[in-house]
């Protein structure tokens, strides 16, 4: 543990996974309080899973990575593939076993209209899927400087990631989200 807090990159990383962990227990505490245990646990584990699969970012699965990184020295890439695989199981659960678990909040109405309609909402996993391997290359490597200088990467092809990950990933997620909200007849501003 002195190790990860003698670097700041191990530490911006620690943060991170602090926070992302906090709003996780805190989103199920609320939601434990708002309907019961079970749904909560639920719709804390269908959101988690939603920011795993649905996001072009791998905060979802950094809740898992990062404890994995420090224990075990895996790599990101390989505890993100667990990871997408146990959020795909979650979500195949719940659509067979409990679809009314999608119904409690906006944000699981919305996966599950991502999971049900493969064409063109599986375009939004694909993007994602594409934005997690690329913060996943970058994240290892935070994991493996010690020092911001050393981050080869990032200095790099920083401008690449850049307009990579925001430009052409950001403008793509939020197009797909603008048909998907629109096919569900959610009312956006300004249309």
């Amino acid at each position: 543990m002195a190790v990860l807090l003698k670097h700041r990159t191990h530490r911006e990383s620690l943060w991170r996974f602090l926070i992302l962990v906090a709003l996780l227990v805190a989103y199920f505490a609320y939601m434990s309080w708002k309907f019961d245990a079970a749904t909560g646990a639920w719709l804390a584990l269908l959101s988690w899973s939603f920011f795993v699969l649905c996001t072009p970012v791998a905060d979802g699965g950094f809740i898992v990575a990062f404890p994995v990184r420090l224990l075990f020295g895996a790599r990101m890439i390989w505890t993100q593939a667990v990871v997408w695989v146990v959020a795909i199981v979650i979500n195949i659960a719940a659509l067979s076993f409990a679809p009314s678990a999608y119904d409690d909040s906006a944000l699981t109405r919305l996966l599950q209209a991502i999971l049900i309609q493969p064409w063109p909402f599986w375009l939004i996993l694909a993007l994602s899927a594409i934005g997690t391997g690329l913060s996943i290359w970058f994240g290892d490597e935070m994991m493996d400087v010690t020092a911001h200088h050393e981050r080869a990467k990032r200095h790099k092809h920083g401008f690449l990631y850049e307009v990579i990950a925001v430009a052409t990933l950001g403008t793509l997620t939020i197009l797909a989200y603008y048909h998907l909200l629109r096919e569900m007849g959610v009312e956006i501003p300004g249309d």
